[in-house]
């Protein structure tokens, strides 16, 4: 990976185990077949990274370090760890040869199985896409309970309690056969979803966005849709992402700030993506002409962006009303929350303001306060769009998106 001169060598070793964590935790997984022993190694082989790549230097191939160093860091614990008797033969065998080849199965990328096999049908989805986001998604409990829009410490609950069922239930780290992959596939595209999501507008950090979630994301999108590629889903949410992902180099200014839809300049679009994104929900629209899917609901809405020449020509009647539909089968307060934007737009503020306003369980999600404020402030009710900052701020946001609603705050005083 290639990484700005403008990092220290401390930064540029923090992003570059951040890069290749998940993958190579998903090897680890299937050589070890033991999430925590895994989990507890790749920590481990990072800690010496952040300690000698500042001051070695990172290596050319650091995925292939990190791999190896956890790999030993794993034999050494279970060699310490006289509790594993029943484990310690098999998984000390695994280390000390060559990794196994994966089973004969038509899922090939090892991040890709393991999604499959956290995906397991006796938890529940919200469990599966938690555990899947936590475990593979390389997302902090606070990330998954952000995503899912529930409490960090219900999270924390859900997660151990996933963990625990797994154990109890003697649920195997294992790929399902190829016949189980449809039963799986609705919890593998939420959780690719909610890592492009996670990538796309990060919930902490300095930056708006994490570039290398959202590549991985689509990376995967691209193995499913070659896996399925008759699955009008998988081409919705392939879709999505790369419509989405278009519009990159114009979301983020020079310095940093999010700029937003209606200012960016849309020469930076890709239009190579903006095809393959229209294609792709074409294909997914004809695949499902009686039951509407939601990503390829998701989706053309945003080919409807992807294809205006510029923001004041976008076709907003057709949003709202893709919108109707994808609410007709997916009834969300975030969904309710874009459709008002599009209403916010066509009809004006105080419109948008009426339709955000009806919409409930969003309290604790601070995009619902900042679209307030910035609806409020459109109509020029300062000191009610300045509490709805104030409101957005606390709730927690990345430096970037905060900056982004100071700048709300600031012109409503």
């Amino acid at each position: 990976m290639t990484l700005p001169d403008s990092f220290t060598p401390a930064e540029a070793a923090e992003r570059a185990v951040r890069a290749d964590y998940s993958r190579i935790l998903a090897t680890l997984i299937r050589m070890t077949r033991d999430v925590d022993l895994a989990e507890d190694a790749l920590q481990e082989a990072a800690v010496r990274a952040l300690q000698t790549w500042p001051r070695d230097g990172i290596p050319d191939q650091p995925r292939a370090w990190l791999t190896v160093v956890a790999r030993r860091c794993a034999l050494d614990r279970i060699r310490r760890d006289k509790v594993r008797q029943s484990k310690e033969a098999e998984s000390v065998w695994l280390l000390e040869h060559e990794a196994p080849e994966p089973e004969a199965s038509v899922v090939r990328d090892d991040l890709l199985r393991l999604v499959f096999t956290c995906c397991h049908p006796s938890l529940s989805l919200d469990a599966q896409v938690a555990l899947s986001l936590r475990t593979l998604g390389g997302l902090s409990t606070s990330e998954v309970a952000r995503a899912l829009m529930v409490p960090e410490a219900t999270m924390a609950k859900r997660l151990t309690r996933a963990k625990q069922k797994i154990q109890q239930a003697h649920i195997p780290y294992r790929v399902p056969s190829d016949a189980e992959l449809p039963e799986r596939l609705p919890a593998v595209l939420a959780t690719v979803y909610l890592i492009f999501n996670e990538g796309y507008a990060a919930a902490a950090g300095k930056d708006a966005m994490r570039a290398t979630l959202v590549d991985e994301a689509i990376r995967l999108g691209r193995l499913l849709h070659d896996l399925m590629p008759d699955e009008a889903s998988i081409a919705g949410l392939l879709s999505l992402m790369l419509l989405q992902d278009s519009r990159r180099a114009a979301r983020i200014d020079m310095n940093g700030s999010v700029v937003l839809l209606a200012d960016q300049d849309r020469s930076l679009w890709r239009e190579d993506l903006i095809r393959e994104g229209v294609e792709l929900v074409g294909e997914a629209l004809r695949r499902t002409p009686d039951t509407p899917d939601p990503y390829a609901m998701q989706a053309a809405i945003a080919a409807c962006h992807g294809i205006a020449g510029d923001y004041s020509s976008t076709d907003w009647d057709a949003i709202i009303s893709w919108y109707d539909v994808l609410l007709s089968i997916q009834d969300s307060p975030t969904a309710r929350l874009g459709r008002a934007g599009a209403v916010s737009e066509r009809d004006g503020a105080q419109a948008g303001l009426i339709e955000v306003e009806a919409i409930t369980g969003l309290d604790a999600y601070p995009w619902w306060h900042a679209s307030r404020a910035e609806l409020l402030t459109r109509l020029g009710r300062l000191d009610e769009a300045d509490m709805a900052s104030q409101q957005a701020l606390a709730l927690g946001l990345n430096e970037a998106h905060a900056r982004f609603v100071g700048r709300t705050r600031a012109a409503s005083t």
